[in-house]
């Protein structure tokens, strides 16, 4: 598995853009935080047939219609709205049978910083035989070390009253 985005090509250009599995697997699996219309475009030349986004589309970083971008382009658009406050059980439920349905393509997925993400991949990727629980750790902590809901989310007893820290801003690996 490899977290650096920079093997991709362009794509480091992408906040926190992350690479889950080997980088010519055909069911390759990258992260990231919001994209830009520029960037899915991008995506779409790398090979990505399909886009969960995890993040809600009130929010403020959020592309005005990107589900009608990802259509122009030819990419399947799955939209998982998870709020930061309050992720549920059914919000990690739907993103699973997503993966499923997707198995075998090329996905990206993102919210605005790629912390729902990372989240749910530290769930997912052991479960999934996608990686280790160290690599999911590994990926979890090159963005953030959730606290609070998200803690509890991840299963993360020691962290559960803890704030949240964002690399770069609270530590730097």
């Amino acid at each position: 598995m490899s977290i650096d985005g920079r093997a991709f090509g362009l794509m480091e250009e992408i906040l926190n853009f992350r690479i889950i599995g080997s980088i010519n697997a055909p069911n390759q699996i990258t992260t990231s935080g919001q994209p830009s219309g520029a960037d899915l475009a991008a995506l779409s030349s790398n090979g990505v047939a399909a886009i969960i986004n995890l993040a809600l589309h009130s929010h403020e970083r959020a592309l005005p219609d990107e589900a009608a971008s990802c259509a122009a382009l030819g990419i399947e658009y799955i939209h998982i709205p998870v709020a930061f406050d309050a992720p549920t059980q059914d919000d990690y439920i739907q993103f699973c049978a997503a993966m499923a349905a997707l198995s075998g393509k090329r996905v990206h997925v993102h919210c605005i910083l790629n912390a729902r993400v990372t989240a749910f991949f530290h769930r997912y990727g052991p479960s999934a035989g996608l990686m280790t629980a160290a690599q999911a750790d590994a990926l979890l902590d090159s963005v953030w070390r959730p606290g609070g809901v998200w803690a509890a989310f991840i299963g993360s007893d020691n962290r559960r009253s803890a704030d949240h820290e964002y690399r770069g801003r609270d530590y730097h690996l």
